[in-house]
């Protein structure tokens, strides 16, 4: 009891800069003389503690001394405090107390560097309680319900075992068992309708390599390299999409674009997203598909 006292009074001491006895005392419930011993005690453990009498006076610590400093570095200090702003950014619960402690105990200020918003332009509050749901199940080890849209525009109800909430390729995924294909599986969380959670709890362990092909096998295809020449008018689009080092400028003011994409429906329809403004130069069986695309399509229209 005495140990947590000590170190929620040096806390205490770093946050409000000085404090007096009779405060401390009211506030831990025992006597000023108590007080006093732990002060003596943490001033014999070498903490720079000092009392201040007459008006305005109390008790305070040296403002340069770092509890910790020889613990960690002032790098490895930062560097907790910005992962913690970072799970403060996705709403973990608790995080602001831990962030105000650690703030004051390293003698830093909280400075807020990072927002996150999961919903997509555009969208309701809808969004946001979809994350907050699979935050939930994934963190309790519920099964959950949904209905999902494929590539394909195929609709299932899926029983899956969430495990964990990724960014990929500008976009958001669930990664998690599928026991309806009885295999991991990736799902783009635009695409997950009327979901439940229920009370049932899984016990999975993740995979080390997420990403690797073996635990993607039924969500991609086979990776192409794709060479597109795109026109000038869509300058604004290539330096979202694509590294500056896959890019190439033309004579005419046009660009060329070299990168690797699994070949599936989804990139066709992405190449189409260029319209006129871009066309496929390798591999050629690619460039007939999107010939073969458009043909259907303007026959919609003749």
């Amino acid at each position: 009891m005495q140990i947590n006292r000590l170190f929620e009074i040096v806390y205490m001491l770093f946050n409000k800069k000085t404090v007096t006895a009779r405060e401390l005392a009211q506030h831990f419930e025992v006597s000023q003389r108590t007080i006093y011993r732990d002060i003596e005690t943490l001033s014999q453990a070498g903490i720079p503690i000092y009392t201040n009498k007459g008006k305005g006076g109390g008790i305070s610590i040296l403002p340069q001394f770092v509890l910790n400093k020889s613990v960690l570095s002032d790098v490895e200090q930062n560097d907790i405090l910005s992962a913690l702003q970072g799970l403060n950014a996705l709403n973990i619960p608790n995080i602001d107390p831990v962030l105000s402690k650690l703030g004051a105990l390293f003698n830093k200020n909280n400075t807020s560097w990072i927002d996150v918003n999961f919903s997509h332009w555009g969208s309701d509050d809808s969004e946001i309680e979809k994350f907050m749901s699979l935050k939930h199940a994934i963190l309790n080890k519920k099964v959950i319900m949904f209905d999902y849209y494929s590539s394909y525009g195929e609709k299932l109800t899926r029983s899956v075992e969430p495990l964990k909430l990724v960014f990929k390729g500008r976009g958001w995924y669930l990664y998690g068992y599928c026991r309806l294909k009885k295999d991991t599986r990736m799902f783009k969380i635009t695409r997950i309708r009327n979901l439940l959670t229920s009370d049932e709890v899984f016990n999975r362990d993740i995979p080390e390599d997420i990403w690797s092909p073996s635990e993607n096998t039924g969500n991609r295809g086979d990776i192409i390299t794709l060479v597109m020449k795109i026109d000038a008018q869509l300058t604004y689009r290539l330096y979202d999409e694509f590294q500056p080092e896959n890019i190439s400028r033309n004579d005419d003011g046009s660009f060329t674009v070299t990168t690797s994409m699994p070949e599936n429906e989804w990139v066709y329809g992405y190449i189409m997203s260029y319209g006129e403004y871009a066309e496929v130069i390798e591999p050629t069986h690619i460039k007939d598909i999107i010939v073969s695309k458009y043909k259907k399509a303007l026959k919609k229209y003749l």
